[in-house]
């Protein structure tokens, strides 16, 4: 009798943990790439995730270097990300109503889970950053595109120190 109850028990939660999932998971199969400061000339995209700016604040935003970098398998800011990200806190707090979309990038060394991972990191720091410097974080989206969007290639240094990234598009 006993063994029965915990039985029927286990099946009714198995059943309600599948049913109603998770209300916190976000999409993330949207493109997005930043309009500025990605090397090997790239152009911006589009389409994907809607950010409705103000022609201000995307006007402000074209001033400012949309992209950060990261060392070799980090998610840390750096000093020299430090300022970019502080320029973009400060228009970003100026604007109470802009929205950011925040898009981490890895190079090709590791799995491509890892990567994916890798890149969440990096955008969730990014993120972190600019709300500890006083951004919305309701404002901010965050995506990874782990190793799947180079901006350079080649299997060098130079080109994994530019595909470490996390891109800013407004």
């Amino acid at each position: 009798m006993r063994f029965a109850k915990i039985a029927a028990l286990a099946v009714l939660s198995t059943t309600v943990a599948l049913t109603t999932g998770c209300a916190t998971k976000r999409a993330t199969s949207e493109v997005v790439v930043a309009p500025l400061g990605i090397p090997g000339g790239q152009v911006g995209y589009t389409g994907g995730i809607d950010i409705n700016n103000s022609a201000a604040v995307i006007s402000a935003a074209n001033n400012l270097q949309a992209v950060v970098y990261f060392d070799f398998d980090s998610s840390d800011i750096t000093s020299q990300s430090a300022s970019v990200l502080s320029q973009h806190a400060s228009l970003l707090s100026a604007n109470p109503g802009a929205g950011v979309l925040i898009a981490g990038h890895t190079d090709e060394r590791g799995s491509r889970e890892y990567n994916m991972a890798l890149g969440e990191r990096r955008a969730q720091s990014v993120s972190s950053y600019l709300t500890a410097q006083g951004a919305a974080s309701n404002n901010i989206q965050v995506i990874s595109y782990g190793e799947e969007r180079p901006a350079a290639t080649g299997a060098d240094e130079s080109a994994y120190s530019q595909n470490r990234r996390a891109e800013l598009s407004y």
